[in-house]
């Protein structure tokens, strides 16, 4: 099994390879590299063109995964993205013949364009990394990855994601506009390159990334850090502005990436900035507010930024284990306010 510093190297350098095609979107590429470590699925929200898919079809290159995609469209069915049975009349039998959601990496693009009966065919998926066609429950290839994509802008045609689905989603991201000297720069590396496509390198064998997820589990997490967790949670129940507050899915996500940040950074210990880093990934997409709060876009924000100001951060030294490979870390997570 890989170490913790194995663990940090090789993602930084995955990163950096789709760095190559992706740029200035550091920490978006950190984020994705960290729910990939974690287990996770990821949602990205934002407006077209901003280089969704060219993040997820760069990762799958750079971690040596098998990758689809499927274009989600209003008159796509469960079966063209599972699969089904078909007759072959030449051996007078059926024959499975699998969907593309048999693959390590799938890019459900413009997830929102398909009905809810279309969608509803990733959620056992997602959930436990398994298809049921026919009454026979298929294992889907391991590592098993969703990167969705849905416009924000565009409501015409499209089924909003229902709250089972969402959930299933460990995080949910926004790429965002380039700055002006980052886009100057996509341009001159288009421009030098003499063509779209950016020819990246293989990082990781498709072995491999199994073996970082299982160093991932050895990262320590304090007692008081998962109690740090649960009163967050809590905290989005409580509020008078949520209908809904998050799941305990949701805290199993803030516990599962604050793991793999950790172990990104090179340390064997959670500290509480990892778990703040993720607040509004983790829960932006989990809270259901009251109707009155529907119509304005900027009532989540406030809840999570509330939930974070209001609930007390862990000052006491965290209760590191003896072979912590940092020690320095342990006045910086210990003292954080």
């Amino acid at each position: 099994m890989a170490d913790i510093r194995e663990v940090s190297a090789l993602s930084k350098k995955v990163i950096s390879e789709v760095e190559r095609a992706v740029v200035g979107k550091r920490g978006v590429l950190e984020m994705v590299m960290t729910a990939a470590l974690a287990g996770g699925h990821v949602l990205f929200e934002d407006f077209p063109g901003l280089g969704k898919t060219l993040i997820a079809r760069s990762f799958s290159t750079a971690l040596g995964l098998d990758f689809k995609r499927i274009q989600f469209t209003p008159d796509l069915l469960p079966g063209d993205i599972t699969g089904g049975y078909i007759f072959n009349r030449n051996k007078n039998k059926f024959e499975l013949r699998r969907g593309p959601v048999f693959t390590n990496i799938l890019l459900a693009d413009e997830i929102n364009r398909a009905s809810p009966k279309t969608q509803s065919a990733l959620l056992e998926a997602m959930q436990e990394g398994r298809v049921t066609l026919e009454g026979e429950t298929l294992t889907l290839p391991e590592p098993f990855i969703v990167l969705a994509t849905q416009n924000p802008i565009e409501y015409e045609g499209t089924f909003p994601l229902p709250e089972a689905q969402l959930d299933r989603f460990m995080v949910k991201l926004s790429v965002g506009y380039p700055a002006m000297e980052e886009e100057k720069e996509i341009l001159r590396r288009r421009r030098e390159r003499r063509q779209d496509e950016v020819a990246l390198q293989q990082v990781m064998k498709p072995k491999q990334l199994p073996d970082l997820r299982a160093a991932v589990e050895t990262v320590h997490v304090d007692a008081d850090i998962e109690s740090y967790i649960a009163a967050l949670i809590h905290a989005t129940r409580e509020d008078r502005r949520v209908s809904v507050g998050a799941s305990p899915r949701g805290s199993l996500a803030f516990l599962k990436l604050a793991r793999a940040r950790a172990a990104l950074d090179g340390r064997d210990y959670v500290i509480p900035d990892d778990i703040k880093m993720f607040a509004t990934p983790v829960l932006s997409h989990r809270l259901i507010l009251q109707p009155e709060y529907w119509m304005s876009q900027s009532v989540a924000s406030d809840v999570i930024e509330d939930v974070l100001k209001k609930t007390p951060v862990p000052v006491t030294p965290l209760r590191l284990p003896p072979n912590s490979q940092n020690l320095r870390g342990e006045k910086e997570g210990g003292r954080r306010r």
